[in-house]
């Protein structure tokens, strides 16, 4: 069992994943002790040097060698035990359904993307979860390199998955309406030119017959794609995501 901080002498509480540049003031067998200026030991485990085994502590640091550490963990007597091998942004424990991530794309695919956000492994954005609209391929969005943003949808340590979702931060069409008919988003229309020109009373958006007859067709589309099963579901999905776009296109130009 450990604890969670220690508190060095200026006050600074030192806790898990902590980066600090140390000197090593003595070697052993078992590993090395590194000065980080918290005033208390700090130890790194011969196993903790580099993540290729070492045999000998002295093949990798000798006394008066500045290191690059982590804090590992703090023991119940409050030891520091470090690390030299950097640790991951994002531990199995640390990831939660729901949570926002933020990554880099690495791969693309025909069926998504895989991003990497400093986890053991990067997680999958498949091309169901990119947009709310549809797209024939991942490329369409996004490239090799892009920072991308997405939320947790599903993990899994033992299959060694995480499935993200990007269109789960994007607002859906209904809501792009909410946004257009909100008060103060209102459009008022000037009647007359000149000085005496008055403005009218701001008048709530009405969809157009084509939105009303979009989004009688997208929920239509969704109550469908609920029913289906098999091929039949996989076109109706492609359905609901074809009017998503297009809806979502002409809502969104009410906003600019």
């Amino acid at each position: 069992m450990s604890v969670q901080t220690v508190t060095a002498p200026d006050g600074t509480e030192i806790q898990r994943k902590m980066h600090f540049t140390g000197k090593v003031v003595k070697t052993t067998t078992a590993g090395a002790v590194v000065d980080i200026g918290v005033g208390k030991p700090a130890v790194v485990h011969i196993s903790q040097l580099r993540e290729e085994p070492v045999k000998k502590v002295e093949d990798v640091v000798n006394v008066g060698d500045e290191v690059e550490v982590w804090v590992r963990r703090i023991t119940p007597k409050g030891i520091v035990e470090l690390t030299m091998i950097k640790p991951l942004d994002l531990e199995w424990r640390e990831i939660k359904v729901g949570m926002t991530v933020s990554g880099k794309v690495e791969r693309v695919e025909k069926y998504g993307v895989f991003v990497n956000i400093g986890a053991e492994v990067p997680g999958l954005v498949h091309i169901s979860e990119m947009t709310h609209g549809f797209i024939r391929s991942p490329r369409d969005l996004v490239q090799e390199g892009d920072e991308v943003e997405a939320q947790v949808i599903a993990v899994s340590r033992r299959k060694r998955q995480i499935k993200l979702s990007m269109k789960a931060l994007e607002p859906k069409p209904e809501e792009i309406m909410k946004e257009v008919n909100r008060p103060e988003r209102r459009k008022a229309k000037k009647s007359g030119n000149g000085k005496g020109a008055k403005a009218a009373e701001p008048q709530e958006y009405i969809p157009t017959p084509m939105e009303m007859a979009l989004l009688d067709a997208l929920k239509r589309a969704r109550a469908e794609m609920e029913q289906a099963t098999g091929k039949a579901r996989t076109e109706a999905k492609k359905r609901v995501k074809e009017l998503e776009a297009m809806l979502s296109k002409r809502m969104q130009a009410h906003l600019n």
